[in-house]
């Protein structure tokens, strides 16, 4: 095998290449790589057509062109390889979908003897992953080779060739048929996550509609500013959404924008997806990428390096993108373009990958696996400029930071879910104390009565009595708590003259035993309210019960029903000491009197039921007394006889 690679300028073909040497090779494969105009690559084809038609040639437009050791734009670079023993087979095809076209590809294409398979597609309505994905279906062992079709960034329109065929849509792929082709296929990403993970919302295929509750243009606008935002696709492929598949971080660059905010990928992401931002990391671009690509692989008697590397290394890194490429031209013929997409097969997993931001290369040889063994070429370290050094320091930076960021974010995630299982084990245990609580309360409560029946009252068991109904409070409290996200509670029309006057008859003998008297007023001898009667028992309950607790000895608790206008009143009024805080009193475990027992819990739920069933709360307060007013909106009385 032997390779000869040319870069026109002005389509002086003749100028550069010698058809003479080529006219008597039987087996030769032509890759044309065009970062010109469509008429520029039309007549570099016939041109090639004529002068060696037993070749077999597939063409793609570039944003970029490998050149030995260099990199060019807007120029065309020609690949001629000779074989002594591999054969050609090529096809063009454009059905209906990209899966389609990889399946009636590798079904044409692969035979017994096929060793590699290099493929072209349109850069513009491809799915590369469904391609590779329907080439997978038929064969998934043959390497895969090749990438999507540039256009110098400008996302109006790409081309592919066959022969002097031009097309501006579909899939070309070229077989190599051997029984002693040596392949060996790599790939570098070396960009790195930034940052947070995201979360993909909505998404079909390639298209992306919503990340973290935002579309994804306002995501970009928002991590990248505005001006990448507006300049996408261009811009924002340098920074691709960089996902994990199987262990391997894959890279998503944007290559379409809709105008209803949503992106086209070069990819297919998945609902539910976690994503994070990336950026090149020049610190890992700028080192021997032979030592990384081929660990294991013997690649002394390679004879050809085809490279397929993402548009986005070159524009990232346009001063140093020459130090990425030339140690293969110190090894072999070099030659490739920029993409927009690139196709790898990877060997282990017998799968086919669609990567972006990789550079992937192809190593190709008709010699016998030497037993020598030759030495990677040193990087030249003065070649790296003062610009790149700066690069790598920043990357180094932020690099770094995203290390420390991540390990203090796992800190902080151990933490939390620490944190979580312990309120979870709280819950669980008050769950089940709650629930083992309520029996013997009834069995006490019960037997209370049946002594009161047999032998009367006296102290022992008003205090007992006293006591029982204080924990059957709490008790109602923390079982509501618990219960009231996993209930579904009814409401109905409740006569809220007789539903309090029935909670004071319960709390009268605490009331007593604290020397106080409830005074209950209402105009009406029925007042209806629409709710939920747990939930109004717990409003009634614990204003009752603090009521209780604050008002100073030998005083009466006022309580007060009436209809005002439309609405429904109760108001709870009591003399005790000035309620320094109105605010704080409804909020968790707050309590201003410290010497009286309890949570501080029970306001603040009676709060939150208020807020939930839109009860309005007024509380009024000065050295003389307290009074909690709630207004029940839009209540509708059944009868309103007096």
């Amino acid at each position: 095998m032997k390779t000869s690679n040319f870069i026109i300028k002005n389509n002086q073909l003749y100028d550069s290449i010698n058809f003479n040497e080529f006219k008597t090779q039987k087996n030769i494969l032509i890759q044309v790589f065009c970062g010109q105009n469509k008429k520029s690559l039309q007549d570099i084809l016939d041109t090639l057509k004529k002068e060696l038609p037993q070749s077999v040639c597939i063409a793609s437009s570039t944003d970029g062109e490998i050149y030995e050791n260099s990199v060019s734009t807007l120029n065309t670079v020609i690949s001629i390889s000779t074989f002594d023993n591999t054969t050609f087979e090529a096809k063009y095809f454009d059905e209906k979908t990209s899966f389609e076209n990889g399946t009636k590809i590798a079904k044409s294409l692969i035979k017994e003897d096929t060793k590699l398979l290099i493929c072209f597609t349109d850069g513009e309505k491809t799915n590369g992953e469904e391609f590779l994905k329907g080439i997978e279906t038929v064969n998934n062992k043959v390497a895969i080779c090749g990438g999507m079709a540039a256009d110098n960034a400008s996302f109006t329109q790409t081309f592919i060739a066959i022969n002097n065929q031009i097309f501006t849509s579909g899939a070309v792929a070229v077989s190599l048929n051997s029984k002693n082709l040596d392949v060996k296929t790599a790939f570098n990403f070396n960009w790195s996550a930034i940052g947070i993970s995201h979360r993909i919302d909505e998404v079909k295929d390639n298209r992306v509609y919503k990340i973290s509750g935002l579309k994804s243009l306002d995501f970009y606008e928002k991590y990248l500013g505005e001006y990448v935002a507006k300049s996408l696709p261009a811009t924002g492929i340098e920074f691709p959404l960089i996902v994990k598949r199987n262990g391997v971080s894959l890279a998503r660059a944007v290559i379409k924008k809709h105008e209803d905010g949503s992106l086209s990928f070069a990819g297919n992401l998945l609902k539910g997806d976690k994503v994070k931002l990336g950026f090149g990391n020049i610190e890992l671009i700028m080192n021997n990428p032979l030592k990384s690509l081929f660990k294991t692989d013997n690649i002394n008697n390679t004879e050809s390096f085809f490279i397929y590397s993402c548009m986005a290394r070159r524009r990232y890194m346009p001063n140093i993108i020459d130090l990425e490429i030339e140690p293969f031209s110190k090894i072999a013929p070099t030659s490739g373009f920029f993409t927009y997409g690139e196709f790898y097969h990877n060997k282990e997993k017998n799968s086919n990958q669609f990567l972006n931001q990789t550079l992937t290369v192809v190593a190709l040889s008709e010699k016998e696996d030497s037993i020598k063994t030759k030495a990677f070429p040193p990087k030249e370290e003065n070649q790296i400029s003062e610009h790149a050094r700066s690069l790598q320091a920043l990357t180094h930076l932020i690099q770094q930071s995203t290390k420390d960021y991540n390990e203090q974010s796992k800190k902080l995630e151990e933490k939390t879910l620490y944190a979580e299982q312990l309120l979870n084990l709280q819950k669980q245990f008050l769950k089940h104390s709650v629930h083992e609580t309520n029996t013997p309360l009834s069995v006490i409560m019960g037997n209370i009565d049946m002594y009161k029946m047999e032998h009367g009252k006296n102290k022992y068991i008003s205090n007992i009595e006293i006591a029982m109904k204080t924990l059957y409070n709490i008790y109602d409290d923390l079982s509501y708590l618990i219960k009231k996200d996993h209930v579904h509670r009814v409401k109905h029309q409740i006569n809220l003259v007789d539903f309090v006057r029935s909670r004071i008859e319960f709390f009268s003998l605490i009331a007593k035993k604290a020397k106080l008297d409830f005074n209950f007023q209402t105009s009406l001898k029925e007042i209806y309210v629409f709710f939920d009667e747990t939930k109004l028992q717990r409003i009634v309950d614990n204003n009752l019960t603090n009521a209780i607790k604050y008002t100073l000895t030998g005083n009466n608790i006022d309580i007060i029903i009436e209809k005002v206008d439309n609405c429904t009143v109760l108001k709870v009024t009591s003399i005790s000491k000035q309620i320094l805080d109105k605010r704080k009193i409804f909020e968790e475990y707050y309590r201003e009197q410290t010497t009286q027992n309890g949570f501080g819990l029970g306001l603040n739920l009676v709060k939150r039921i208020c807020e939930e069933e839109d009860v309005k709360i007024e509380l009024e307060s000065n050295e003389d007394f307290a009074s909690f007013i709630y207004t029940f909106k839009d209540t509708k009385n059944e009868n309103t006889s007096t």
